[in-house]
């Protein structure tokens, strides 16, 4: 297990370095001067130029560079010219927004996904089967923001039963004492069940969006998978041996099918942190997909090299949980392979 782990971390080494390099490239090359936004619409040309060399912008490229990797040495992702706080300290206070919701909508999807799948791969032909083809044709259909703006116009501006899209809470609640960022679990250890069902109630919508959106691919690829296991020899004689329809189908089907399965919600899981960003903007959702996108319009270079960063980070422990859930699920799975 140590060997899996310390392979894929050198293993990940390499991408982490190059994503640093891209993303300090890409970020120069934007069109924008934050000396210029730093220093307001009424600021002189001398005073531009005097922030300009108080950030290091009037330096050569390189020497940039270097200076950045030195910060990120020491932990330093640089400050946030908008916001006026470090960016470190911005991604962590608002990092478990945006895994809140990750999380919760991946749980809601597999869970409408799997035993849809399931079903389906059952049940080839039937209506099950219709059903679950036609909704994961929607889901990959609709685009994230228009199922967040429907889902929104209807359920809260036409029926009027679900609260405002401001954020993690509403204004008359303030927020638990943090243990881990997650309101609904921070609220439940404060023993405060008002603050939980506010926390929860604004989350159903933009949960909700994100769920529709990554149950197509999961309940896709279950079935696709369960077909694929259910027509295999060693079903077949499970079957023949007399073994009971539950045993066969989730003891020997569904394990086996559990592999591409898995790949596929890790997969669903990374795309998830990235377009968080839609849903945050829709629904008003303090993550750091918002702050990112807020710092970009605002040439503000430090907080979308730190939010490239951490998503790479985040990418890499996905791809490593995933690894070590292989060996896991299927013992046969080895280091080598």
């Amino acid at each position: 297990m140590w060997q899996l782990i310390g392979r894929r971390a050198l293993a990940a080494i390499p991408n982490v370095i190059g994503i640093v390099v891209v993303t300090f490239v890409l970020t120069r090359a934007l069109p924008g001067d934050p000396a210029a936004f730093y220093a307001g619409p009424a600021a002189t040309q001398e005073a531009v130029e005097q922030i300009r060399t108080k950030l290091g912008l009037d330096q050569p490229l390189w020497r940039q560079f270097i200076d950045y990797l030195g910060d990120l040495a020491r932990g330093d992702l640089g400050l946030s010219l908008s916001t006026g706080q470090q960016v470190l300290d911005e991604i962590l206070r608002r990092l478990p927004a945006s895994l809140e919701l990750t999380l919760l909508a991946l749980l809601v999807a597999c869970v409408i996904a799997l035993p849809l799948g399931i079903l389906a791969a059952t049940r080839p032909g039937s209506w099950v089967d219709h059903a679950c083809r036609l909704i994961t044709t929607l889901g990959v259909s609709l685009p994230i923001f228009f199922t967040g703006l429907l889902l929104a116009y209807v359920f809260y501006y036409l029926l009027g039963v679900a609260p405002p899209p401001v954020g993690r809470l509403d204004s008359m609640f303030s927020p638990p004492p943090q243990w881990t960022g997650f309101y609904l679990i921070d609220s439940l250890i404060a023993g405060d069940l008002a603050l939980f069902r506010a926390a929860a109630a604004q989350m159903v919508l933009p949960v909700a969006t994100l769920a529709i959106f990554v149950l197509a691919p999961i309940a896709r690829m279950t079935r696709a998978a369960m077909l694929g296991v259910l027509s295999s020899d060693f079903v077949r004689t499970a079957r023949a041996s007399g073994l009971s329809s539950g045993t066969v189908l989730y003891k020997y089907a569904f394990r086996n099918a559990m592999l591409p399965v898995v790949t596929t919600m890790g997969m669903v899981f990374s795309f998830m942190l990235g377009s968080n960003v839609v849903i945050e903007k829709v629904f008003a959702w303090p993550g750091i997909g918002s702050f990112a996108v807020d710092a970009l319009m605002q040439s503000d270079y430090a907080p979308v090299q730190g939010f490239v960063l951490v998503m790479a980070l985040l990418f890499v422990a996905i791809n490593l949980m995933i690894d070590i859930l292989y060996t896991v699920i299927d013992p046969r799975v080895t280091i080598d392979a």
